[in-house]
């Protein structure tokens, strides 16, 4: 198959999915088309049977804001036309999903490639809400041809927050456990935990939704208990925030800020416990990549996370705010070294069997099969 991926090519989950899912399908034989304003992130090193398309935005005095929207429908209308595209999959429904409604319009009288699009999280439960947006993306989603969702928890909020009467496949996100594994001899725990101190980690891309300071507020629950170092990966808007919280509490000696990395694999390997204090996740795609490199999550009870984290088990949940219960739990298995090696072999395990990419990625194969035979069926 040719498959067209639009996605935001920045760190968020969204992004993140839509380009390993991109990987994947390339290595399966498909040719896959990114369509965006910039490469992808992950895209980092050349991929067979990948292909990369940017979309130039227009920049006239007239126009007092960019009009991507616009520029992305057009530029699908070309790849289809060009390339021949078998399936348009978009990722994140604003405003993807409502320009490949667009682009489908003018190209449907000459092809019959479909339209796929995927709810990742906010496009849904924070921005979709907006009442400027609200019409648009329940008419995107309605009419595409097949939409799906990360978790039964957004699927859910998506029927019942947009009144769709439309059958949402969920197909959870995914990880390459063969990528994802915990490796020996990490250089970075020597340098930030020198003295065999605990490390504990958080990866965001420290927007508020993320509650970055709950990190530093659990780190200092878990000190009064243990030596332990928080190592912060990622950036953005609250990164500022949280540096100066940590001076006021004078922690700064025991949380090590990363910034965006792109070794995850390698930073999750040096860890012992991954903190996601978040206030909404529609699935927690950080929590997987922790739990496939046998590290044990501690999270809220927010969204998609119960579905991957499993209570008592591969980790625990808390209440959204609950600094001190979430401190308890870790400090709870931080200090019982049998009980942490279970929940981490646990927590590869559950990675392992539900969310490996060779699991994931045929069920998007089947949904682009389905749709497709439904356009030669009309």
């Amino acid at each position: 198959m040719k498959i067209g991926i639009t996605c935001y090519p920045t760190y968020g989950g969204s992004g993140v999915v839509a380009t390993e899912l991109g990987k994947a399908l390339a290595l399966r034989g498909h040719e896959v088309h990114f369509i965006t304003y910039a490469m992808p992130m992950r895209l980092d090193t050349y991929h067979d049977n990948i292909y990369y398309h940017e979309v130039d935005i227009p920049n006239y005095p007239v126009f007092e804001f960019q009009l991507y929207t616009l520029a992305l429908a057009g530029k699908m209308v070309d790849v289809v036309r060009y390339e021949e595209l078998d399936i348009l999959h978009v990722h994140y429904a604003i405003p993807h999903a409502i320009s490949g409604y667009m682009a489908k319009q003018i190209f449907q009288s000459e092809f019959k490639t479909r339209l796929v699009t995927t709810l990742h999280g906010t496009d849904i439960t924070l921005i979709g809400l907006e009442p400027s947006f609200q019409p648009l993306v329940k008419f995107s989603i309605e009419q595409s041809d097949a939409v799906t969702s990360v978790s039964r928890f957004l699927r859910e909020k998506t029927t019942s927050q947009f009144g769709i009467d439309k059958d949402i496949d969920v197909i959870p996100n995914f990880v390459d456990t063969n990528i994802y594994h915990r490796n020996g001899g990490c250089s970075l725990r020597e340098q930030v935990a020198p003295k065999g101190e605990k490390v504990l980690v958080h990866v965001s891309n420290f927007r508020p939704v993320k509650r970055v300071d709950d990190t530093i507020y659990i780190l200092r629950e878990v000190l009064a208990h243990l030596p332990a170092k928080l190592v912060l990966v990622g950036d953005g808007p609250e990164r500022a925030t949280a540096e100066r919280l940590c001076r006021e509490l004078n922690l700064c000696d025991h949380v090590k800020f990363l910034g965006k990395q792109s070794a995850l694999p390698q930073i999750l390997s040096c860890a012992d416990l991954m903190l996601l204090p978040s206030q909404s996740e529609s699935f927690g795609l950080a929590a997987l990549e922790a739990m496939s490199c046998g590290v044990p999550v501690v999270a809220t009870s927010s969204g998609g996370i119960p579905e991957v984290v499993v209570h008592g088990e591969s980790g625990y949940v808390a209440e959204i705010g609950d600094v001190r219960r979430m401190g308890r739990y870790a400090v709870d298995l931080l200090l019982n070294e049998k009980k942490l090696q279970k929940f981490r072999a646990n927590a590869r395990r559950r990675a392992v069997e539900k969310f490996d990419v060779n699991l994931i990625i045929p069920r998007y194969e089947e949904l682009y099969e389905r749709v497709l035979a439904s356009s030669v069926d009309a």
